[in-house]
């Protein structure tokens, strides 16, 4: 299968030079050229390795499908303690698709514990023997789940930026204690999208990849903007219809909506392709915290990232600027040159339109809502105390949201809410919804968290207290570049 970049139709590569390059040379991002469709009742069988194998070698056709296979049941077995694809019902047509289950206790695990395999893979495929220099912006649960999935791979380095003060302490503290020989951290003064666009700079510099390349270095990205991070997230939407179709819970062709916390716009858009991919999925609900700009654009067409930024409780959900919208808007408008002229608008002002017959068709597939870290709070009280399920503030957001939609409706498909985070990552706001006084030392709010709901905190957590901080350097968005010189 060929992919075009949403930038520049003309720029076309096979999936093992889509992953490897991670970001096209004009900016654009990667999108494949058709949607294979898929045997419905057969995926609904298979067990997730499995289906996983099915999924990926769809559009990763020059792969070797024996490979797919091996790296699935490698990637999907005892890290994920045999809960890849868990799910959880929570309240009579809702449920809960827990995707924390995997070694970060977030659910980028799902791609970047395979993405490291595809990507050295990508390499033997293309004979190419240099050093892959792989740049990641995060804003919380990325970083980690890359660095623990690059740790030490041979010929990888890897280099994490994230917002100072952007993130919980726990997340923090996973990506400044990793261990590894091949790998930095940075804080970055500012927010995600100030080193968000700081790396898309280092990406775009001429003069920094001639620099890299005269050292034997090409750079790539973890980021979701790479074709790796998003073609493994199609799959447990896929999974999940599976297990309600296997437990009675739906017939099988009968639709399922699923909404989705999101701010960099790429685990729905995950589910947007599982749903051009024949899975039954009615609407996708676009979730958001305070940092409401998808919301808006949803309702108007108008997307403005001109706005105050908000630190929330929900905060890998602090973005402004949804990367792997562009994807969708080049599936939506299907012209380069419509894509390439919005995104110029984009740099140059923080804000463009699509037209009104293009948003009436967006508003055909998605829905879209926000919450308040009150409104939050609120959720994981009600889930707790009348449904008995604990849940994390980026969680919170998605059932406020989707609870609101279901509302607003005379009758409504049964509801999966994907459930992105452990509520471990985030101990006090979630002790603080559910009215109890937080110790100011995450740890120590940690477990009393767990005394307060009888839940068993992933023992990966409770280990960072003892682990040594290796990375507490502050930079500046502009020293990024010197960062991935090597030069700081």
């Amino acid at each position: 299968m060929w992919f075009y970049s949403t930038r520049d139709k003309n720029n076309r590569v096979r999936s093992s030079q889509a992953i490897l390059q991670g970001l096209s040379e004009e900016g654009g991002l990667f999108v494949p050229e058709s949607f294979p469709q898929i045997n419905l009742e057969e995926a609904c069988r298979l067990e997730y390795p499995q289906l996983a194998a099915l999924i990926l070698r769809q559009y990763l056709d020059d792969y070797d499908p024996d490979f797919l296979l091996q790296a699935a049941r490698e990637t999907y077995g005892d890290a994920f303690q045999g809960k890849a694809g868990e799910l959880k019902k929570v309240e009579k047509g809702l449920y809960s698709l827990e995707l924390w289950h995997g070694p970060t206790c977030a659910f980028k695990d799902y791609a970047l514990q395979l993405m490291p395999r595809l990507l050295v893979q990508a390499k033997k495929n293309l004979n190419r023997g240099e050093t892959t220099q792989i740049l990641v912006a995060t804003s919380g649960d990325t970083g980690k789940a890359a660095l623990a999935g690059y740790r030490d791979l041979p010929g990888i380095r890897i280099q994490v930026f994230y917002p100072e003060s952007g993130t919980s302490e726990i997340q923090r503290l996973q990506m400044a204690t990793q261990e590894g020989e091949n790998l930095s951290v940075w804080a970055v003064q500012g927010n995600f999208d100030d080193a968000q666009t700081g790396v898309k700079k280092a990406f775009a510099d001429r003069e920094l990849e001639k620099a890299l390349n005269a050292q034997g270095v090409r750079l790539s990205s973890a980021n979701s903007i790479n074709w790796g991070r998003l073609v493994p997230q199609i799959v447990y939407y896929f999974a999940a219809y599976g297990r309600l179709v296997r437990e009675g819970e739906v017939k099988l062709g009968q639709k399922v909506d699923f909404c989705v916390p999101t701010g960099n716009f790429g685990d729905i858009l995950a589910g947007y392709y599982a749903k051009r991919m024949g899975l039954p999925a009615g609407r996708l609900v676009c979730a958001s915290n305070k940092n409401n700009v998808l919301t808006d654009f949803f309702a108007t067409g108008f997307y403005d990232a001109r706005r105050e930024f908000y630190k929330t409780d929900s905060p890998s959900m602090d973005i402004l600027i949804s990367s792997n919208l562009e994807r969708m808007l080049y599936h939506l408008l299907g012209s380069d040159e419509a894509v390439r002229l919005r995104m110029d608008q984009l740099a140059r002002t923080g804000r463009y339109t699509i037209e009104e017959q293009d948003l009436n068709r967006l508003k055909e597939v998605f829905d879209a809502g926000f919450a308040s870290d009150e409104e939050g709070a609120g959720q994981i009280r009600t889930c707790f105390e009348k449904d008995g399920y604990l849940c994390d503030t980026h969680t919170a957001v998605a059932f406020k949201v989707a609870r609101e939609y279901m509302a607003r409706q005379a009758e409504h498909n049964p509801m999966v809410v994907l459930s992105t985070a452990s509520p471990f990552k985030f101990p006090a706001a979630v002790l603080g919804a559910l009215g109890q006084k937080a110790p100011q030392d995450d740890f120590e709010a940690l477990h009393l968290l767990e005394e307060v709901s009888g839940c068993k905190a992933p023992l990966s957590l409770c280990q960072l207290k003892e682990m040594p901080v290796r990375f507490d350097r502050v930079i500046r968005p502009e020293q990024i570049k010197a960062a991935a010189l090597g030069e700081l």
